[in-house]
């Protein structure tokens, strides 16, 4: 059994590793373009070094996906690996905006066992273990229960015209903090529809089922993990009652978003 109580403590580390470099709390921080529009920061690289070296201490035989390291094929071979995404949101981040976690997941044939997000800038710890219900800040979490699809609270900029009768919520930009506000009743749906990695979404997509709502890819299927090509075509998190409405929603969109 893996030491539940030094991997949170692990995770709550990284995430003091990091806003020791935010500038929201008034430090300086190195940041420059991986790719146009793809900014990382040293802390990413510093966060990542360091789950690297005590996550693989903690659990040898995992494997390892994370943004910031290189892919390495021999992860398909693993019966656990873990997921990780060092800063959420590093554009909030560079910017000293609260909107960034650290993403920290571990799965096993294709699903989340464990899934942790750690947010200092927001005071917020979410957990979940599958089977056994999620947690922030050691309350239980339950998801929203819309049960009427207009007027459904999504966290986002803006919205298309065919999307009027929904309702705009603040949206933070770290995609996982996103889906853990279905998990914890401040949103009804987070959609996308472009093509995204594993490391963003599998610890917030098991604290948000573990909650109770609905989650799959944007054409309503089950994501799976740790595949060859670590991507996914857009991701649904909502209510339950109003999922099948959502898929049905952007089913057009979707086909022509994915090509």
């Amino acid at each position: 059994m893996i030491d539940s109580e030094r991997l949170e403590e692990i995770v709550r580390e990284a995430g003091q590793i990091a806003i020791a470099s935010w500038p929201g709390a008034g430090h300086r921080v190195e940041s420059w373009e991986k790719t146009p529009g793809n900014p990382v920061c040293a802390a990413d690289l510093e966060v990542n070094a360091f789950l690297k070296s005590e996550l693989s201490a903690l659990l040898p035989a995992a494997g390892w996906l994370s943004e910031e390291t290189a892919d390495n094929a021999d992860r398909l071979d693993k019966g656990l690996i873990w997921l990780v995404d060092p800063i959420d949101g590093t554009r909030d981040f560079v910017r000293g905006r609260r909107g960034w976690a650290v993403s920290v997941a571990l799965v096993s044939a294709g699903r989340p066992l464990i899934g942790l997000l750690a947010a200092p800038a927001r005071e917020e710890f979410w957990s979940a273990v599958a089977g056994q219900g999620a947690v922030r800040n050691g309350s239980p979490l339950r998801a929203s229960r819309r049960r009427r699809f207009p007027g459904a609270r999504v966290p986002a900029d803006h919205l298309a015209q065919d999307d009027a009768d929904l309702t705009l919520v603040d949206k933070p930009n770290a995609i996982a903090l996103r889906v853990a506000m279905v998990a914890a009743d401040e949103a009804d749906l987070v959609a996308t529809l472009r093509w995204g990695f594993e490391w963003d979404i599998a610890a917030a997509t098991l604290i948000a089922r573990e909650a109770g709502a609905a989650v799959s890819d944007a054409f309503g299927q089950p994501l799976n993990y740790n595949k060859h090509d670590p991507r996914a075509f857009g991701l649904l998190v909502s209510a339950p009652d109003i999922h099948a409405a959502a898929v049905a929603r952007l089913a057009d969109r979707a086909a022509r978003e994915a090509g």
